[in-house]
């Protein structure tokens, strides 16, 4: 006999008027997660979203127990501006939603870098909130400490994450740098640092400020993904990445310079269980100590991207934080979905028992 279904779910993405019209559990990158809410006893129901049609979508969250969101901080020039505004307004109203768009500004964000610095993922991070200070301290930061990368506050695949290193011309030409954007099919450029850093100016208008970090020379080892369930680890996911790598001789656009596929592993996976035990009992309850954020606001799934540091004196491997991703994770471990419901509908329970 079916379960009796206990809640409502509405599950949030991006899209235009056709894409909501036609969007049902079944037809959706996230239809794993339809499944296994129904599993649970929950009723989930998609909510494709744009600022077009925001009132009609508001109403259908305002009917939710739930919502869960993906939805990237930018895509094709939108922001969350108004998507924010709209799930703070329906959270006031009494729907849980996931990620909340305060929670986003605390951990979704490059700032999240410089805050947490000081824990055991961190690096010499600095931040500037206004391009006077960026121009008075990162030429003499670039000059004293070598290769350094430089990221906007929110963004998304590579948009505003560029490596900056400084390089001799044969004119011998002060200040030149080398730049590489983190998009994918950027190639180096040369020019001069003031050049670039008049570039970055627009990033203090839309993130409020500039996170400039060293540049981790086993960036080519690849990137670890790890997967969060609130706080707990779901899996992971290892990939050999190309961002902030020049490409080969046959261009950007060849098949060597595109990116690896992720590689996805359960939480119990061997090669991760060092990262997993440091993550869940000593980084991510010192992040939540740090940002003033208790395990009630922690979304459902989020991750965090690691870079391989400095190998230990005894050959270990260390791990610095590139950034975390809030807004909009995916893909996800085979394994996440079922977590994902499970932790929804104890979220929904405690929540209705209150």
């Amino acid at each position: 006999m079916p379960r009796k279904k206990t809640f409502t779910v509405a599950i949030l993405w991006r899209g235009d008027a056709e894409a909501r019209h036609a969007a049902t559990p079944q037809n959706n990158r996230f239809y794993r997660i339809f499944e296994e809410l129904a599993a649970v006893g929950i009723h989930a129901e998609p909510a494709v979203y744009d600022e077009a049609f925001a009132d009609e979508v508001r109403e259908q969250l305002l009917k939710a127990d739930g919502v869960l969101v993906w939805v990237d901080p930018i895509h094709r020039g939108n922001t969350r501006t108004a998507l924010d505004a709209l799930l703070r307004d329906v959270a006031a109203r009494g729907p849980w939603v996931s990620a909340h768009p305060d929670v986003i500004l605390k951990i979704g964000v490059k700032e999240v870098l410089y805050r947490t610095k000081h824990l055991g993922w961190g690096s010499d991070t600095h931040l500037y909130r206004t391009i006077a200070e960026f121009g008075a301290a990162f030429p003499v930061r670039l000059q004293s400490s070598g290769p350094r990368v430089i990221k906007q506050n929110r963004g998304n695949d590579g948009l505003g994450v560029w490596k900056v290193e400084q390089i001799a011309t044969r004119a011998g030409a002060a200040g030149t740098v080398r730049v590489l954007h983190a998009q994918r099919g950027s190639i180096p450029e040369d020019l001069p640092l003031q050049e670039f850093m008049a570039r970055c100016e627009p990033y203090f208008a839309w993130g409020g400020c500039i996170i400039d970090q060293p540049f981790q020379p086993r960036l080519p080892d690849g990137m670890i993904r790890c997967y969060m369930g609130i706080d707990k680890v779901v899996g992971f996911g290892h990939q050999w990445i190309k961002a902030l790598i020049p490409p080969p001789p046959e261009g950007p656009d060849s098949p060597a310079a595109q990116p690896g596929r992720r590689i996805m592993h359960g939480a119990d996976a061997a090669p991760f269980q060092a990262l997993r035990a440091k993550m869940e009992t000593e980084w991510v309850p010192q992040m939540m100590e740090v940002l003033g954020i208790d395990v009630a606001a922690l979304p459902i799934i989020w991750d965090a991207d690691f870079l391989y540091g400095p190998q230990t004196l005894s050959g270990g491997d260390s791990y610095v934080l590139c950034e975390i991703n809030v807004s909009s994770c995916f893909a996800i471990p085979d394994q996440a979905p079922a977590a994902i419901a499970r932790l929804v509908s104890k979220r929904l329970s405690n929540a209705r028992a209150d």
